[in-house]
């Protein structure tokens, strides 16, 4: 198992970026609190709205709105685990995830690829989410695969089965997912299963982490429960990853968005810990700002950086592994 090195210790080769300050996180965090008790979410699957009701929340079924007492949220927070292990196909590759220690993924999902042998500008395929996965495999310094493109040559209503299996048969390091609804998380352990040895093997080891993105601002929408709560189920971990945009989807200001995405990733998580507790969860971030001029999400810049800094640093004050979104 991999433990990399720490992000921030106290060491000649050591960089870390705090952007805010301890009071202005525990601001963050109180105002986040605020959002979910007196504004709520917006839950679209009944069971959810079930789920939360029995933990304790205060649910409007007619309007859907989900209001989470502080008390709940903070008490979801303490029961996740700080420590996940994501695991490969070859246990030399299972990676730490937990406090301070960093980690790298390639990035995702793309739609188009230049073909290598062509140089034509396409649509990716299957084959090249394939072919992806082994380059990445090969790479020392990527730790968990993502699916860098999309199976575009598969039915839609399947396309994110056919991603898993591509990257199930050309990896053996930790894989990033993101099944499309409760029951494509089912077949993909079914997937799972038959690469581990059974479903018991797939909970003990989970070499796949199922990624899931609320709608901002603050909607749960049911696909996006129904990963949550059957990926707990299953025992893979789940990530709940924010795309909030500065400026479009929120506000516009750095610790206004941050409050929007801190709520929205802190619902999916007192979801996950409702429906099991101890469940692993990370809090996951691709949240930046939008181009005013076109109306587009921007990465790889400064505001970028910032908010994904804001979001990490909100993930080590909750002792909460995080999976952020680079440049």
């Amino acid at each position: 198992m991999k433990r990399n090195l720490f992000a921030g210790r106290r060491r000649s080769g050591g960089l870390k970026l705090d952007v805010f300050t301890e009071d202005e996180i525990q601001d963050i965090h109180l105002s986040t609190l605020e959002v979910l008790e007196r504004t709520g979410v917006w839950v679209e699957l009944d069971e959810a709205l079930d789920i939360y009701s029995d933990g304790g929340c205060v649910v409007d079924r007619e309007s859907h709105i989900v209001r989470i007492p502080p008390h709940i949220v903070e008490d979801a927070i303490a029961s996740a685990p700080p420590t996940v292990v994501l695991c490969g196909r070859d246990p030399k590759n299972d990676i730490c995830l937990e406090p301070g220690r960093v980690g790298f993924s390639n990035f995702g999902e793309g739609i188009k690829v230049i073909d290598p042998r062509t140089g034509e500008l396409r649509a990716s395929t299957k084959k090249d989410l394939g072919e992806i996965a082994r380059l990445v495999d090969a790479l020392d310094e990527v730790d968990v695969f993502e699916m860098a493109v999309v199976s575009s040559d598969q039915p839609p209503e399947s396309f994110s089965l056919h991603n898993h299996e591509a990257a199930i048969v050309n990896q053996t390091k930790p894989i990033s997912g993101g099944a499309q609804d409760g029951d494509a998380v089912h077949r993909t352990v079914d997937m799972l299963a038959a690469v581990q040895g059974g479903k018991d093997a797939v909970r003990e080891r989970p070499m796949m982490v199922m990624g899931t993105c609320p709608v901002s601002p603050l909607k749960l929408v049911k696909d996006f429960c129904e990963i949550v709560i059957q990926s707990a189920r299953v025992g893979l971990p789940s990530c709940v990853l924010s795309m909030a945009m500065a400026g479009g989807s929120s506000p516009v200001t750095l610790a206004g968005t941050l409050v929007t995405h801190n709520a929205e990733v802190l619902a999916g998580i007192t979801l996950g810990q409702l429906t099991v507790r101890g469940s692993k969860q990370l809090y996951g971030s691709s949240t930046t700002a939008m181009d005013l001029r076109l109306v587009a999400a921007s990465v790889g810049t400064p505001e970028c950086a910032l908010i994904s800094a804001g979001a990490a640093q909100l993930a080590r004050q909750y002792r909460l592994p995080s999976y952020i979104a680079g440049a």
